[in-house]
């Protein structure tokens, strides 16, 4: 030991010896909570009067087109304002996918159609239910915000959906 304090230094100690970190605790691990996150940015808000889908309406033509970009896609002028859409709608048309699409992580089956909001904009959505003898055309539908898969991380993906409010 006076090798060891060279200097008039001790060496440092350890802060725990190797059978102190070995032991196990006695208090419980928590599992880590992971903050969801949506499935691509820019898709939808979740306020407080419900979720919306950010859509736009060209200034030009008054196209409403989802989801939002800067160009409108009917006529291509740059003139496009925010217009958030939804949350109530009619369906139009409807299917049922029942094998898993390449890229595709949520649960199979599922419903798949086309939606028409109050302000006419048509949504191509996923629907929550898969059922066809629940759906009908003219059906009321209404968006809901869902987690879709989790992640590598562990985090729940959200994406939007339209479900049934009404049964068929």
């Amino acid at each position: 030991e006076v090798a060891a304090i060279r200097g008039g230094r001790r060496p440092p100690r350890p802060l725990a010896s190797s059978a102190a970190l070995t032991r196990r605790s006695p208090l419980r691990r928590v599992p880590r909570v992971h903050e969801p996150r949506p499935i691509a940015p820019g898709l939808f808000v979740i306020g407080p009067d419900g979720p919306r889908l950010l859509a736009a309406r060209c200034s030009a033509c008054g196209q409403p087109h989802f989801p939002a970009e800067a160009v409108c896609p009917y006529c291509a002028a740059p003139e496009v304002r925010a217009a958030p859409a939804g949350p109530e709608g009619r369906l139009k048309l409807f299917t049922a996918v029942l094998t898993r699409p390449p890229g595709y992580r949520g649960d199979v089956p599922y419903g798949f159609g086309v939606v028409e909001l109050a302000d006419g904009l048509e949504v191509i959505t996923r629907l929550t239910e898969a059922r066809l003898d629940r759906l009908r055309p003219g059906l009321r539908v209404r968006l809901v915000i869902e987690p879709l898969f989790t992640d590598e991380d562990g985090r729940p993906v959200l994406s939007y959906a339209f479900r049934p409010e009404e049964e068929a």
